[in-house]
């Protein structure tokens, strides 16, 4: 047993006043989120579009909570890891669950060249850890220690959950203004279609604005809680170091190996598994990683 396991969690007030802002910050942007989407809906139907709004948004974010890991997993080929072919794995992930006081994930591996890990799950008790094929192939065990503690640390904070449901409300005023868009092509536009050129310049507006403000809300949601698993993650592995050092080398391996995938499921990765396309980086998930290691870097071992 390592001088890690034998203490336990720890918890410190400056991190439990940065958590409760970290939290309320989040929560001021899914109301926000929750607030456009239900504006759209009342352009677009007035009191009638304002329900199915409501409606459609209830709906998605039921149905994420209770599928997003199969969706996610489903998504990116994931397969279980058999205890027998990977026990140290299973050791490893074990004794960081003791320290964090939480239960044994689910563990998964993705077959992909490009190094990168996730996390998903509505809650601890429902939760799954999948790690890519080239992630194994160029950390080392401490380097990824340090990865799995991060991605626990996501469950923890149930960053998972917040993460699905942003993405599903982004989705939504997206669909929305989709449909907004051809309501207008074949003379729709709800209450506002007899207003005239006014009318119909708010309703362009709405259009093309909506689903930006919707990105940018599910970015700040995205990064707000990527410097708060990196914080927790160092104190469940007891060394901040050593997801500094595997985030400089997923940064390097992302860039050589970017992955295909989807823009609306960037956020749960430990890195942007786009960051290798130059426009992309523009709307990334998640903060940069170099003012994410140097947090690291300047915090201390536990």
């Amino acid at each position: 047993m390592s001088m890690h396991d034998a203490r336990s969690f720890p918890t410190a007030p400056r991190s439990a006043s940065r958590g409760f802002a970290n939290w309320l910050k989040t929560g001021v942007l899914l109301a926000a989120m929750t607030a456009l989407i239900l504006g759209i809906g009342h352009a677009v139907g007035g009191t009638m579009g304002l329900q199915i709004a409501l409606a459609f948004a209830l709906i998605s974010n039921f149905g994420a909570y209770w599928f997003s890991d199969k969706l996610a997993l489903a998504i990116y080929r994931a397969q279980p890891i058999p205890r027998e072919r990977m026990p140290w794995i299973y050791e490893m992930v074990e004794r960081l669950t003791q320290r964090a006081q939480m239960p044994m994930p689910r563990l998964y591996i993705i077959p992909s060249h490009t190094p990168n890990a996730f996390a998903t799950g509505r809650n601890p008790k429902n939760a799954a850890v999948a790690v890519t094929s080239g992630l194994l192939q160029i950390l080392d065990r401490r380097e990824l220690e340090g990865v799995i503690a991060h991605e626990l640390a996501h469950v923890k904070n149930r960053d998972t959950l917040i993460s699905t449901i942003a993405a599903t409300i982004a989705g939504a005023i997206s669909g929305l203004a989709n449909m907004l868009q051809w309501g207008l092509i074949f003379g729709g536009g709800g209450r506002d279609r007899d207003e005239g050129a006014a009318g119909l310049v708010s309703m362009l507006a709405l259009i093309i604005l909506a689903p930006i403000a919707a990105t940018i809300l599910q970015l700040a949601v995205s990064r707000s809680r990527e410097y708060g698993a990196d914080a927790t993650g160092a104190q469940i592995c007891g060394d901040p170091h050593a997801l500094a050092d595997a985030l400089e080398k997923l940064e390097r391996g992302v860039q050589l190996y970017p992955d295909d995938a989807h823009p609306a499921t960037a956020s749960l990765f430990i890195v942007n598994p786009l960051s290798g396309k130059s426009f992309l980086r523009l709307f990334s998930t998640h903060p940069p990683t170099e003012e994410r290691i140097r947090r690291l870097r300047a915090m201390r071992s536990y």
